[in-house]
C-alpha cells in the first residue's frame, strides 16, 4: 500500500513560507488517496518556482521549457495511456508562455490533470506581473501598475466546456488535497487553479488576504450546470469561490486513435510489412 513516505522528502530551493510547500504536501496526499505508486505517475513541468515541484518527490518527471509542459504531457499520455499524467507549473508558465497550449489541452480533453500554482506574480524572475495579476499591481517592472486586465483561467475553462474545472487554496490543505484527488480520478482534462501566496514578491495577495476573500462552495452549487458554473467562475475579487466549479463527461481525445486500443505503443509489435507499404507510398 502506497504511503506519503514512498514519495520521498527532499531539500527545496523555495523561500520560507512559500505556498509551494503546501501544494507539494497536498499533491502527495492526493496521490496516496488515489492509491497511486510513484512508478505509475508522470509529472511534467515547465520553468519557474512552481515547476520545481516534481523535483521534490519521487516519481517519473519531465522538466521542460517555459510554457511547454502540456505538449510533453499530451505526448506522454498518448504514448502510454496507462500513466497518470500531471502537468504542473505556475500561472506565468501555464497561462502566459503556455497559454495556447492550455487552450488546446482543454479542447482536446485527454485524460490528464493540470495543476496551476497561481500566485499572481512571476516568482522566479523577481516579481513581474503575471497574466493573473490584478490591474494596478505594482512591481519593479511595472512601477506604474499593471495595465492589462487579469486572465481568468477558471472562467476561460468553463466557457470552453472543459470537463473538470476547480479552484483551491493552499491555506485549506484538506480541501485542496481532495480537489487534486478528484481531478486525478476524473476521466478527462482536469484543471485545478491553486491560489497561493508568494511571500517574497507579492505583498498584496497574502495569506491574510486570501483568508478574507476565499470561500468554499456549498451544496447549493450544481457543478453540472454550465450557466451557474460560469457565473461562479466570473466571481473573482471581493469573493473568490473554491471547489469544483464545473464538470461534465466528454469523449476522451485518446479514444479517437484505434492504435491505442491495442495498449501502450511501446509494447506493440511493429509491422514491417505495413511500414514497407507506407514507405512505398512515397515513391
Amino acid at each position: 500500500m502506497t504511503s506519503i513516505k514512498d514519495y520521498g522528502e527532499y531539500e527545496t530551493a523555495w523561500c520560507p513560507g512559500c505556498g509551494n510547500f503546501g501544494i507539494l504536501n497536498c499533491l502527495k496526499k492526493a496521490l496516496v488517496a488515489c492509491e497511486l505508486a510513484p512508478h505509475q505517475v508522470l509529472l511534467v513541468s515547465g520553468i519557474g518556482q512552481a515547476a520545481k515541484t516534481p523535483h521534490y518527490l519521487k516519481a517519473n518527471v519531465f522538466n521542460g521549457l517555459h510554457g511547454r509542459s502540456l505538449p510533453v504531457a499530451i505526448g506522454a499520455k498518448l504514448a502510454n495511456p496507462e500513466l497518470t499524467v500531471i502537468a504542473e507549473s505556475g500561472d506565468g508558465c501555464m497561462y502566459g508562455e503556455g497559454g495556447n497550449h492550455f487552450l488546446a489541452a482543454l479542447r482536446r480533453n485527454l485524460n490528464l490533470t493540470i495543476l496551476a500554482h497561481d500566485n499572481q506574480v512571476y516568482g522566479l524572475t523577481k516579481g513581474q506581473a503575471s497574466p493573473t495579476s490584478e490591474q494596478g499591481f505594482v512591481t519593479k517592472a511595472q512601477p506604474h501598475g499593471a495595465f492589462a486586465a487579469p486572465f481568468n483561467p477558471v472562467a476561460v475553462a468553463v466557457t470552453m466546456g472543459a470537463s473538470f474545472v476547480a479552484r483551491g487554496y493552499v491555506g485549506m490543505p484538506e480541501h485542496l488535497a481532495d480537489l487534486i484527488a478528484q481531478a486525478i480520478k476524473h476521466r478527462g482534462t482536469a484543471l485545478v487553479d491553486i491560489m497561493q501566496p508568494c511571500v517574497s514578491f507579492n505583498k498584496v495577495n497574502t495569506y491574510q488576504w486570501y483568508k478574507e476573500h476565499c470561500y468554499e462552495l456549498g451544496e447549493g452549487h450544481d457543478p453540472t450546470d454550465h450557466a451557474q458554473a460560469l457565473n461562479i467562475a466570473l466571481e473573482f475579487g471581493e469573493r473568490i469561490p473554491l471547489g469544483v466549479i464545473y464538470k461534465q463527461e466528454k469523449p476522451l481525445f485518446e479514444d479517437q486513435f484505434p492504435v491505442l486500443k491495442n495498449g501502450v505503443l511501446g509494447r506493440q509489435e511493429v509491422s514491417r510489412e505495413g511500414l514497407q507499404q507506407i514507405m512505398e507510398g512515397y515513391l
